[in-house]
């Protein structure tokens, strides 16, 4: 039996993350823009676009999510982060109108993962955040370990959490499944094709339920030629054949 020489770690579940996946170590490093509460003294050097020696309280400036979650605590105000412009209320009524249109690759590769790690920062806008995510989780196929442990997180979250009005939920139900049904619908009707143009504008998260499509598409196309249960010869079988017909060689 051959073993992989890499096995890839899946990310982290809801506002959790994985220090050994690359996805969450990609997401990590995903700019939020955010606006400093006090004086970091001698540390002018990060803001390119000033000559001071100090960064100023109340200047504006991007800083990466990690460094964003360490530096963020809810009782000492020392910086406060801003909602991406996807996440805010102009586009979640572009979600909502059809949200089949909008790049998400293009507006941030990691919309679901960024968005779920934003609910740590305190902002008005966070319920409806967790709501339309966890609408999204709950459209996952049933019994499957992220979608169930996502659902989970964020249930706990929104049990603390005003209720959103109905046409709230309405709208970041449809968005995520406008999206997910053409994605399943593509994945499912390109067989033994170039399908770089149908996942270049999803998600990361799309991209796997993308690929899990096309898997059990392949699957499906392997049962129906009877290649699924064909028995094939164990490698280490084959080697064992090869070094006995070597020794028996003159």
């Amino acid at each position: 039996m051959e073993t992989p020489s890499y096995v890839p770690v899946p990310p982290g579940v809801g506002m959790e993350d994985n220090f050994f996946s690359l996805d969450d170590i990609l997401l990590s490093h995903e700019r939020l823009p955010s606006r400093m509460e006090c004086l970091f003294p001698r540390l002018g050097f990060l803001e390119k676009s000033s000559d001071s020696r100090d960064i100023q309280e109340g200047t504006k400036m991007e800083m990466p999510l990690f460094l964003a979650k360490g530096l963020y605590e809810r009782k000492r105000r020392v910086v406060s982060v801003e909602l991406p412009k996807v996440y805010k209320e102009g586009w979640r009524t572009v979600f909502s109108a059809d949200p089949t249109v909008v790049d998400l690759h293009k507006m941030g590769p990691y919309y679901y993962g960024l968005g779920s790690q934003m609910l740590h920062f305190d902002s008005p806008e966070n319920p409806e955040i967790a709501q339309a995510i966890l609408q999204c989780c709950a459209e996952w196929p049933p019994g499957g370990a992220i979608g169930s442990n996502m659902l989970g997180h964020f249930q706990k979250l929104m049990s603390v959490s005003p209720c959103l009005p109905l046409s709230w939920m309405k709208s970041n139900i449809m968005t995520f499944i406008g999206r997910f049904r053409r994605t399943m619908d593509s994945s499912q009707n390109a067989y033994n094709e170039d399908t770089s143009a149908l996942v270049e504008r999803l998600d990361y998260l799309e991209r796997a339920l993308f690929k899990a499509g096309q898997s059990g598409l392949n699957s499906f196309q392997c049962w129906e030629r009877g290649r699924a249960s064909t028995l094939t010869a164990s490698s280490l079988v084959l080697n064992y054949r090869k070094r006995k017909i070597t020794d028996l060689q003159p």
